[in-house]
């Protein structure tokens, strides 16, 4: 489990690297960096073991999708504001959270002004001020840049530092919830003197900034070793109280079962996160009396992704490519066959056999927080397959030679269904392959290391990447966010993860309808309240009856620390390692 011990650390140069041609998603490491002396004595150090099993690939969550990377980054990065265990924004960076009630958000809803704390100091001592937050926003809004986190700045039309520690952003339109831009872990402020030659195309061949970036927070990374180990000591500079540990390590590999063992029967490691494993199994390692589980809830949601596009191999550059319409998928562009794939599956059982305590079966995509939950779709955890056989019968979805497998348009209905690999969400596949299997669908199961399947390079790795998605369907889990606005827009048809993107956008199924567009356009001028609550409800309810999505469990924030560690606050609507340094024994 804990392959890491033996890696050398790597001491990661702290200036910034030319750029080279043929640049990656996820960096290699340079080859300029040197190993870290290992210290002479650690008896006397206070070490912090986190356990990632999902091991974070690059500690820039800009340049990567996925909470182990933003995590691996929140021990130092910092935002303007976060959100807490209760889904409260409070000020990180910032003085105050800007509102309306005390003239931070402008009436006519078009900006919003920051105002950052006095003294703030980066990692190295250098002074953050407000020009480091307009950096970011210009990082990230440079399509080139292949900025993972581009949603959070869309419909932002500037950010602007109106002196040493104020920020206005302006928006293009009236937006009724401003606060997604440097609001949450996933989109930090990042030092503008040490990533200013890593603007679009350069950002991914600045390995040395990528995989150590300056931070404000109460620890500063001093080594990474992509998919393996990340190390942090106290930052120095820090304005708050001194944190507790000497060094934090992020150890990755291994697998969630390993990983628990590690806190709740050996005692090796402090915390382990993302535990998706049987909660009977969890339960026993709890009762040992060494360690405990935790668990938060917000809108996690397993789903599988349906593709709209044809993923044949014979295709080359083109599988998986939405072509502006041009290379639909033979047979899952049909509703009847989605609609029946849905039908077909028992959501209540998956989420009591292999979820228990730690999820719950749900038919929406918004699934939080709760005022924004629609119940439209409830009777989607009803397993129907009689219901299933009888709607492709009706729709001319038949097994016209007998083999067991039926067709659409002479196509026989074989699919790739591929997911990472995690003992839960293989027996998920089992499950649904069988179900699948009752109404005539053929399914091939395919499962890739979660490294390589969330944080994998789209161009190196294709076949492992599920943002190149080259099967039929893939599993994942993915939140809607504290306001769903942020993911609906993600699904627009302009949306869509392509070559031209990096594959880094958010309509991972590249579907395109256009009633949903229109229907997302009244978001314009709505203010917060029942109206608009009202309209999340109704692009769920749209988007989920389409089928390019289907939901299946709400899943809970799973993890384990020793009872000697104290101060963790799990959360949901944020990174698990926010509060980091109120951590102590």
């Amino acid at each position: 489990m804990r392959n890491s011990l033996h890696l050398i650390l790597v001491l990661v140069v702290l200036s910034a690297l030319s750029a080279c041609d043929g640049a990656t998603d996820t960096p290699t490491p340079p080859p300029a960096w040197t190993p870290t002396p290992a210290p002479a004595s650690t008896s006397d150090q206070e070490v912090l073991t986190v356990l990632y099993w999902q091991a974070p690939s690059v500690p820039n969550p800009y340049l990567s999708r996925g909470n182990k990377d933003t995590d691996a980054g929140a021990v130092t990065l910092e935002p303007l504001a976060v959100y807490d265990p209760d889904g409260n924004i409070v000020p990180d960076l910032a003085a105050a959270v800007p509102t309306l009630e005390n003239g931070g958000v402008a009436q006519d809803l078009m900006s919003i002004t920051w105002t950052l704390k006095e003294g703030l100091l980066w990692s190295d001592g250098a002074p953050l001020t407000a020009d480091d937050v307009v950096f970011t926003w210009r990082y990230c809004s440079d399509h080139r840049t292949g900025c993972t986190a581009s949603d959070a700045f869309q419909g932002v039309a500037s950010v602007e530092a109106l002196g040493a520690v104020t920020v206005r952003i302006t928006f293009e339109d009236p937006t009724p919830y401003p606060y997604n831009a440097f609001v949450g872990m996933g989109t930090p402020v990042i030092s503008a003197a040490q990533f200013a030659d890593c603007i679009g195309a350069a950002a991914t061949t600045c390995d040395a900034q990528n995989y150590a970036p300056l931070g404000t927070g109460p620890y500063r990374i001093v080594g990474f070793e992509p998919n393996a180990e990340a190390v942090y000591e106290r930052n120095p500079f820090y304005r708050g109280p001194e944190a507790y540990f000497d060094r934090v390590v992020i150890e990755g590999g291994g697998d969630a079962l390993s990983a628990a063992r590690a806190v709740l029967e050996s005692g090796e490691a402090d915390y382990a996160w993302n535990l998706q494993i049987d909660p009977e199994v969890l339960s026993g390692m709890e009762a040992m009396g060494r360690g405990k589980v935790v668990a938060a809830f917000s809108s996690l949601v397993e789903r599988i992704v349906v593709n709209q596009t044809n993923a044949d191999p014979a295709l080359g550059e083109d599988r998986s490519e939405y072509l502006d319409g041009e290379n639909p998928h033979p047979f899952l562009t049909f509703p009847p066959v989605l609609q029946a794939m849905s039908m077909a599956i028992d959501r209540n059982l998956i989420a009591d056999r292999l979820y228990g305590f730690a999820g719950e079966a749900t038919c929406n995509i918004v699934a939080g927080p709760p005022a924004y939950a629609s119940t439209t779709n409830d009777a989607c955890v009803m397993q129907d397959i009689d219901g299933a056989n009888l709607l492709l019968d009706d729709n001319g979805v038949l097994d016209t030679d007998g083999d067991g497998i039926r067709e659409h348009n002479g196509v026989p209905l074989r699919i790739v269904y591929q997911t990472s690999t995690n003992a839960i969400r293989q027996e998920t596949q089992a499950l649904i392959r069988d179900w699948w299997r009752e109404i005539g669908i053929e399914t091939e199961i395919a499962h890739y290391d979660a490294a390589l399947f969330f944080g994998g390079d789209p161009v190196e790795n294709p076949e492992e990447s599920y943002r190149r998605f080259f099967a039929d369907v893939q599993m994942y889990a993915s939140g809607s966010g504290i306001d769903p606005q942020q993911y609906l827009l993600s699904q627009l048809c302009d949306h869509i993860q392509a070559r031209g993107n990096n594959w880094a956008d958010g309509n991972n199924a590249r579907s395109c309808n256009p009633a949903y567009d229109e229907l997302y356009a009244e978001f314009a001028g709505l203010g917060i309240g029942p109206e608009r609550t009202e309209l999340i409800k109704r692009l769920n309810d749209l988007h989920v009856q389409s089928h390019f999505e289907i939901p299946l469990v709400n899943r809970g924030f799973v993890s384990a620390h020793l009872n000697t560690l104290k101060g963790v606050r799990i959360n949901g609507w944020d990174s698990e390692l926010w509060n980091i340094g109120e951590w102590h024994r």
